[in-house]
C-alpha cells in the first residue's frame, strides 16, 4: 500500500496518507490510456462545421442561358457546385463525434492515471488552503514553494477563494472530484489533491 506525504502550503510536511493499492498501483499501459483521450477529446469536439449545398445558397434560380442553341455546356444554375460561388458536394454538415466506450475501461484508465502520477512523483496531496480572500499573488506563491508552473488541482467542494485566484494563472486547472478525468490529468505536469477529494475518488473508484 503506498504511502504520500501531506503538505500545507508552506511545504512542511503535517502528516502522511495511506493510499488504496488497487488504485494507486495499477500497471500502466499506455494504449488504454491513449484510448481514452483519444474518446474523450472526439467527445468533447463540437461537431459544428457546415457548408452550404446548392439548395442553400441565395440565388441560381434562372436558367443562365437557353439549353440549346448557344454551343455552350447545358446548364440549370449559376449555384452548381462546379460553378465559383456554387453550392459545396459532400462538405462537412453538423454532426457528433461522440462515440460508446465501456465504463470498465474508462475506470481503468482512471486509475491508470492516477498511478502513474504517482509513480513519477507528480501526485501532491495538500492539506488545505488556508486563504479566503482571492488574490492571485497568494496562489502564485504556493506554487513558487512547490515549484510547480502546469498543476490540476482537485477540490472535495466548491473553494471561491482557491477558484478565483488561480483563474488567471496560466497552466492551472482547479476541478471538483466529481468531474476528475484521465485527459485533464495526463495534460498537466503535476496532480494536487486535497484530502477530501482523495476520499471522494477512491470511494468513487472502489466501486
Amino acid at each position: 500500500m503506498p504511502t504520500v506525504d501531506i503538505y500545507n502550503i508552506a511545504k512542511e510536511k503535517v502528516g502522511e496518507l495511506d493510499l488504496k493499492d488497487e488504485i494507486f498501483g495499477v500497471e500502466v499501459k499506455g494504449h488504454l490510456l491513449h484510448e481514452v483521450v483519444t474518446w474523450q477529446r472526439a467527445c468533447r469536439r463540437s461537431g459544428t462545421a457546415c457548408t452550404k449545398t446548392r439548395g442553400e445558397i441565395r440565388g441560381g434560380g434562372r436558367k443562365p442561358w437557353r439549353q440549346k442553341g448557344t454551343g455552350r455546356a447545358r446548364v440549370g444554375s449559376s449555384r452548381s457546385p462546379i460553378w465559383r460561388g456554387g453550392g459545396t458536394t459532400f462538405g462537412p454538415r453538423p454532426r457528433s463525434y461522440a462515440y460508446a466506450l465501456p465504463k470498465q475501461v474508462r475506470r481503468l484508465a482512471l486509475k491508470m492515471a492516477l498511478s502513474s502520477k504517482l509513480a513519477e512523483g507528480q501526485l501532491l496531496i495538500l492539506n488545505d488552503y488556508p486563504h479566503t480572500t482571492p488574490k492571485t499573488r497568494d496562489f502564485v506563491e504556493v506554487l513558487r514553494q512547490f515549484d510547480i508552473t502546469k498543476a490540476l488541482f482537485i477540490t472535495g467542494e466548491e473553494h471561491r477563494s482557491l477558484e478565483l485566484s488561480s483563474r488567471n494563472v496560466p497552466y492551472i486547472q482547479v476541478m471538483r472530484a466529481e468531474g476528475l478525468n484521465v485527459y485533464d490529468i495526463l495534460r498537466h505536469d503535476h496532480l494536487v489533491v486535497f484530502p477530501p477529494a482523495l476520499a471522494q475518488i477512491e470511494a468513487r473508484l472502489a466501486k
